[in-house]
């Protein structure tokens, strides 16, 4: 049971980060006001490509 809730909060991590990746530039033109938009898109790209790895290891690894 402890492996389901796992396996589906890393889901909702993998999501939430490719999310990140494809609407990166909308988000930074709606929450942050800084003048560089590519910096903040590329930061938020970056952060969601991590959140989908970290997802996707941990549920390689829980999975077994």
């Amino acid at each position: 049971m402890l492996e389901v809730i796992i396996n589906i909060i890393c889901l909702i991590v993998i999501l939430l980060g490719v999310i990140l990746i494809y609407d990166a530039r909308i988000i930074t033109k709606r929450f942050f006001g800084f003048g560089d938009q590519n910096e903040g898109a590329s930061g938020l790209k970056i952060l969601g490509f991590i959140l989908a790895i970290v997802g996707t290891l941990i549920i390689y690894f829980v999975g077994r």
